[in-house]
């Protein structure tokens, strides 16, 4: 009986495929390698998004062969599909390479006991036409569960490899989306977060009719109990059809994240983005308007080749004034394959460095702002798993307020009716309503 570890870089999508290979290898006889446990198997699921992404990747490869000297090493996720031949140089030991359009077929060719040196399932990933069906039967302890519906983008924004180590859009035929959804439901998740690498893309290869809306809309209908989330979509892909039925639907959850990048119309036609900051501002307005409770978090990418003062303050300037929740601010990292690595004017790190901070802190200010609008409301928190550092319970609301409050175990994986009570910074802390009604 082989002991398998494995480990995880990066994305939703990723969190999702490493499940569906523990699926895999337990239907297979084997068993998951406890933390102290020497394992036979290590399956290391990589991220390329950026250099700091590849680097780790690169770490936690060596640093699992040293803890772990005897296993088979097995590589796949976007690190593996971009630099399968730089990983063959700098590793000194044989390996299975498998990349992201071979996953379904992962298992199988780490269990094989091949005499050869390498074994590498790479293959051209832009030719994919079909998503890679990946089962899962366990998404580990956790809460929530990622239910991925999608992989691939063929939108080419010039700072992104992930097309290049993705392949084109591929979605999953809905029914089958929905055969997931009812596992995950069996296993007693309480939320899904509909996931992919370009979810607002979902259908849109299939022949069925269906499209994200539609998909959601037969996943919240299908599980009334469930809370369902959606993880990014695009601003240009953000319908009113989508934001009446966030509203209409109890458990399609009032939180939005949205990609803008640049505040700077010119930096965003060189990013190949597709709209115009007057654009993204107007679906902001829209979503707002729909849904004023909602969530809105905000993807910003910072230091793009080319981006001056001026145009860093353009961005500030408009976030400043979007009333949106949170920021998820990165600096640009140039990934060799894309257009923009090959761009001029490449800014120094310590300038990205300084503009990242610069806008963490915003984010701070937006948080802090936004969860005291709800300071005395009463919200829908789903409990997790993990109790807080202070061992107090914690969890999010519907519209994704992080919130603290002291409870018994029993109300980890329910939904508590919680007054939020107090806010300091980015910390929130409220108290059950049911415990009024104590005694």
């Amino acid at each position: 009986m082989k002991k398998i570890a494995i480990t995880t870089l990066g994305c939703k999508v990723n969190q999702y495929e490493s499940a569906a290979f523990q699926t895999g290898f337990e239907a297979a006889g084997c068993v998951m390698a406890r933390a102290k446990e020497v394992a036979d198997i290590i399956v290391i699921n990589t991220c390329a998004v950026t250099a700091k992404a590849g680097t780790q990747s690169r770490q936690a490869v060596r640093q699992l062969m040293r803890k772990h000297p005897d296993a088979k090493i097995v590589i796949t996720g976007c690190y593996a599909q971009m630099d399968a031949q730089e990983l063959v140089n700098s590793i000194n030991k044989p390996l299975c390479i498998v990349g992201n359009g071979n996953k379904d077929r992962l298992v199988q060719a780490a269990l094989c006991d091949t005499p050869c040196d390498l074994t590498m399932l790479i293959g051209k990933i832009s030719q994919k036409k079909e998503i890679c069906r990946l089962p899962v039967r366990h998404f580990g302890n956790r809460t929530r569960a990622c239910l991925r519906v999608q992989d691939g983008c063929h939108n080419f924004c010039t700072y992104c490899i992930v097309p290049y180590t993705r392949g084109p859009s591929r979605s999953l035929p809905l029914e089958e989306v929905l055969d997931q959804a009812a596992i995950f439901a069996e296993e007693g998740h309480k939320e899904m977060v509909v996931t992919g690498i370009h979810v607002g893309q979902y259908g849109k290869d299939l022949h069925e009719g269906s499209n994200c809306v539609e998909l959601m809309r037969r996943l919240c209908l299908a599980h009334p109990e469930i809370r369902f989330r959606l993880s990014s979509i695009e601003p240009m892909e953000i319908s009113e059809e989508l934001l009446a039925l966030m509203g209409e639907q109890n458990n399609f959850m009032p939180h939005l994240h949205i990609p803008l990048q640049s505040g700077d119309d010119t930096i965003l036609a060189r990013m190949n983005r597709g709209y115009t900051t007057q654009e993204f501002k107007k679906t902001l307005l829209l979503c707002r308007k729909k849904l004023p409770d909602a969530a809105i978090g905000i993807d910003v990418l910072v230091g793009f080749p080319g981006e001056t003062e001026q145009h860093f303050a353009g961005t500030c300037a408009l976030l400043q004034e979007l009333d949106c929740t949170y920021l998820h601010v990165f600096p640009y990292s140039q990934r060799p394959g894309t257009l923009a690595a090959t761009f001029d004017q490449q800014l120094p790190q310590a300038v990205k460095d300084e503009r990242v901070a610069r806008l963490r802190q915003l984010d701070t200010e937006k948080k802090e702002h936004f969860y005291k609008r709800y300071l005395g409301a009463t919200r829908p928190v789903l409990v997790e798993h993990k109790r807080a550092p202070d061992g107090n319970l914690r969890g999010f609301t519907d519209n994704y307020i992080p919130v603290s409050f002291p409870g018994p175990k029993s109300l980890m994986n329910t939904i508590a009716a919680i007054t939020l009570e107090s806010v300091s910074g980015t910390q929130v802390s409220g108290r059950n309503r049911e415990d009024d009604h104590a005694g």
